[in-house]
């Protein structure tokens, strides 16, 4: 076998620390969590050991070689299909039968039968095994088994020195398995020993809290609006400093390719286009995203995720949808676009593409900063004082704001000035941050509602069919690892979004410096365009520039505010918006009331997705229609609901 590359399959249960094991044999960054189905698709790395390198295969996770779902389809397949030149069988210390039963599928197999192919026994997790007095003979299990079983815990770097030294002697060798029978049950039997009971107590103790039908739903509305709650009061400072710390190196950049010889309107375009822009979006999204998906992956590494799942699937069962749907919806909160990419660990076909169809229900990262500054603006009793007092200077600077850009960063400044002057107290921010927290938290909730409802639509119509039972395994509460949860929440998924916002955010500063500084028969086009949705918009209680930003805003949701400001005060670029107050006088100075910072509310959390989660959505369901229908779904949601409210305050209005 000697400078051949030998391929080593990782199989075994879900949640057994596969992943984690691959990543330390590799060096790579596969994605760990405490629950089942983190990983959906094969990843390979390689790993060399005395010249000779190896290609390590992570499966998805599987509890039998009966497959039920495309994963574990996958796993099956692979090692069923004489793919691997060894095969390493990961199992739980803490359960050690059930990782046997998988063991002894796999020995059945004809290509390990017929091949001889080597196999390992890789026990990990025994420091958890060890802390609840679980003993396992390991002499014992070898000596029955008669090929090499490893004691492991994969953080520890010895134990995968050990895995790696089985995996470099077992290379090459032919082995035979004809003789070898044992039951899981009586094997499992003969080698652990409990030393300690009730090693579960207090597990189960907490599950009671934790997944009880009042107490579980209380407990999981609480957490979440702590974690919006540690969101929006930790981002306000950081994103001030990168929001200075960007538009400094503004004019210096306009005055370095100017010294370049670059024509003005290379200048104007590269800079106050495609720059602002990109600025604008990494200084809104990174801080929140920073603060949010740590404590996210927090509650993962925990344990708490799948019990939430847990608590919803009596609600999704009743919408004929599967309880895993209330993971992928989580996810969704960051990013709808992983979202979409999670529902594969849902078994049943029809199941998952109602998860896929409905997954942009939930509102993403991109669209909470939008939602957090039209709460703290319109709704905050708080933030009424200041909008009083900044009333009157709005309706005399109303016509100078929609004249000329000069005139218009004029008011801007103006109003920037007038808000410096009102200033809130610590309890007033701390207050102001809780009250944000509650509503940001009960739009949520509303679009669980409504994800919750169209579920039920589409098991109903198009997609029916009788809900699927599903193995939904609860994982061990566990210590989080602070130090890795940081680092792996911000380079894993933090700089993977904003990477992928900021691609598309530049192109898109491109096209909206083009529309409103290119102008037909005296207008800019983007002027034009507005003009064009305003009647229709002006039914969904919106206007035209309103409606024209979000269809502006399908790279990336984070540009929708800055394009409503550039049309709005007609500068030809978006503008520096560094007072709440100021944003404030110029939306009101444009006819915005509550109603219409409502209606805005409603259709930035339904509203069609963004690119990368409508070609993520092509990509997984392989169709444009359901793509169509994914995009469909969250608009006319939001079209009825922002009609509705429209109508109701016409109605209250006349009465």
């Amino acid at each position: 076998m000697e400078h051949k590359q030998i391929t080593v399959a990782l199989a075994g249960n879900p949640n057994v620390g596969k992943s984690t094991i691959f990543n330390g044999l590799t060096g790579l960054k596969q994605h760990t969590g405490n629950w089942s189905g983190v990983t959906v698709a094969p990843a390979a790395g390689t790993m060399k050991e005395d010249g000779q390198e190896y290609l390590l295969v992570d499966l998805p996770g599987t509890y039998s070689l009966a497959a039920r779902s495309r994963e574990e389809e996958t796993a099956r397949d692979f090692l069923s299909g004489g793919n691997a030149d060894e095969i390493v069988v990961v199992c739980d210390a803490t359960c050690l039968e059930r990782g046997l039963r998988l063991l002894k599928q796999i020995l059945e197999t004809d290509c390990v039968r017929e091949q001889g192919v080597p196999l390992i026994l890789c026990v990990n997790l025994c420091d958890e095994a060890r802390r609840k007095g679980i003993r396992i003979d390991f002499e014992l299990l070898q000596d029955v088994l008669q090929f090499p079983v490893v004691s492991c815990c994969a953080r520890s770097a010895d134990d995968l020195q050990l895995l790696k030294q089985a995996i470099r002697e077992s290379a090459g060798t032919a082995c035979c398995y004809d003789c070898l029978d044992f039951s899981p049950k009586q094997l499992a039997r003969e080698t652990v020993r409990c030393t300690r009971v009730d090693y579960r107590r207090r597990e189960e103790l907490a599950d009671r809290i934790v997944t009880g039908r009042f107490t579980g739903s209380l407990l999981m509305i609480l957490l979440l609006l702590g974690v919006f709650w540690l969101t929006m009061a930790g981002a306000n400072v950081p994103s001030d400093l990168l929001w200075n710390l960007f538009f400094s190196l503004e004019p210096r950049l306009a005055a370095a390719l100017t010294w370049l010889g670059a024509p003005e309107i290379l200048v104007n375009l590269l800079v106050y286009g495609a720059y602002r822009v990109l600025a604008w979006v990494v200084s809104v999204m990174l801080p929140p995203m920073a603060i949010f998906f740590p404590l996210f992956t927090l509650l993962e590494d925990l344990g708490y995720l799948p019990r939430v799942a847990f608590n919803m699937d009596r609600a999704f069962m009743r919408c004929r949808a599967c309880g895993k749907q209330c993971l992928t919806m989580a996810m969704g909160l960051g990013c709808n676009a992983a979202g979409v990419v999670g529902c594969r660990i849902i078994d049943s076909p029809r199941e998952r593409l109602i998860a896929i169809l409905t997954n942009s229900m939930v509102p993403c990262n991109g669209r909470f900063p939008t939602l957090i500054s039209l709460i703290t603006l319109f709704f905050l009793a708080g933030k009424r004082t200041r909008s009083a007092a900044l009333l009157s200077a709005a309706q005399t600077q109303s016509a100078a704001v929609s004249t000329s850009g000069t005139q218009a960063a004029s008011s801007l400044t103006s109003a920037q000035a007038a808000g410096a002057a009102i200033s809130g107290t610590p309890w007033s921010s701390f207050a102001g941050s809780l009250a944000s927290a509650l509503l940001l938290t009960a739009l949520i909730l509303l679009g669980v509602a409504a994800t919750m409802f169209c579920s039920w639509l589409l098991s109903h119509t198009l997609l029916k069919g009788v809900p699927s039972s599903f193995t939904l395994e609860l994982p061990p509460y566990r210590r989080p690892q602070i130090g890795k949860v940081i680092v792996r929440s911000i380079f894993d998924r933090t700089l993977f979004v904003l990477g992928r916002a900021a691609a598309v955010a530049a192109p898109a500063g491109v096209l909206i410096w083009l529309l409103a500084n290119l102008s037909f028969g005296g207008q800019s086009l983007l002027a034009l365009i507005t003009g064009a949705l305003d009647p229709f918009a002006r039914l969904l209680g919106l206007d035209g520039v309103i409606l024209a930003a979000f269809i502006l805003g399908f790279p990336a949701n984070e540009i929708v505010l800055p394009i409503i400001l550039m049309a709005y005060l007609q500068t030809g670029t978006l503008i520096e918006m560094t007072d709440s107050a100021a944003l404030f006088t110029i939306l009101t100075a444009h006819g915005w009331t509550a109603k219409t910072a409502l209606c805005m509310m409603i259709f930035c959390l339904f509203h069609w997705p963004c690119s990368t989660t409508c070609l993520t959505i092509r990509r997984e369901t392989g169709s444009w229609k359901w793509t169509a229908l994914a995009a469909a779904l969250p608009t006319v949601t939001g079209i009825l609901l922002c009609a509705g409210i429209n109508l109701a305050g016409a109605v209250l209005a006349w009465l």
